[in-house]
């Protein structure tokens, strides 16, 4: 039975992930709120598809079996639309043709149907992250930790029930690194959403301070 930690955060159950007849992932854990599963292995290892696979966009040429809780949900009985699943990754992937504002906006849950209160919500959390007044600003104008922390605030205006961290630190110089892995860190135990973290970069991990699953492989794979 799962004590009341494990039944609000993220719990991975047997999860198997394969491709072909070689086995990429094989994890059972469970991630409390506001804790982070680094998982680690060198590119091409494979890990990049256990978040695929949480958000329900897993490339057919794989297969998997197990199980995917997140505060009580069965996440694999859901369409991705629906898992909430939050993710950030290695671009911020803004759309050009929206203001900075509108991107934010557009995370929203659609239960929020009010357009000024949308655009307050978005405005609020830009000014949360520093970023006030930059509602209407071309996101082509911005810097990249400008970029990574309009990512973020997207992400967190979703209401996502756990988030996945491919990577999003790696493009970024040593001084932002630095700063994007407190500023997401901090916010996601803040939330307490359960996070997981895929990375190469030990120095990833020792920010994120909690538990860590590492690949081993002879190569191939896909992330």
């Amino acid at each position: 039975m799962l004590d009341d930690n494990e039944a609000a955060g993220l719990t991975l159950e047997a999860v198997d992930i394969r491709l072909g007849d070689r086995r990429l992932i094989a994890i059972s854990h469970s991630i409390a709120p506001g804790e982070v599963l680094t998982v680690m292995g060198p590119s091409g290892s494979g890990k990049s598809t256990l978040l695929s696979f949480i958000g329900g966009f897993l490339d057919p040429a794989f297969t998997a079996r197990g199980g995917v809780c997140a505060a009580g949900v069965d996440l694999l009985a859901l369409p991705p639309a629906e898992r909430r699943a939050g993710i950030l990754f290695q671009d911020p992937l803004l759309f050009p043709h929206m203001s900075v504002g509108a991107n934010v906006a557009f995370a929203i849950p659609p239960d929020i149907g009010d357009r000024r209160e949308r655009r307050r919500m978005a405005a609020d959390i830009l000014a949360d992250m520093d970023l006030a007044g930059f509602d209407d600003r071309d996101p082509a104008t911005l810097s990249g930790g400008q970029k990574a922390r309009v990512a973020l605030a997207r992400v967190l205006v979703s209401r996502p029930r756990v988030l996945l961290l491919d990577e999003p630190f790696s493009k970024l110089d040593m001084a932002l690194r630095v700063q994007m892995r407190s500023l997401v860190f901090g916010r996601a135990r803040a939330a307490r959403l359960p996070v997981i973290l895929v990375t190469h970069d030990d120095a990833d991990a020792e920010a994120a301070g909690d538990a860590v699953h590492r690949i081993v492989t002879d190569g191939g794979g896909n992330g």
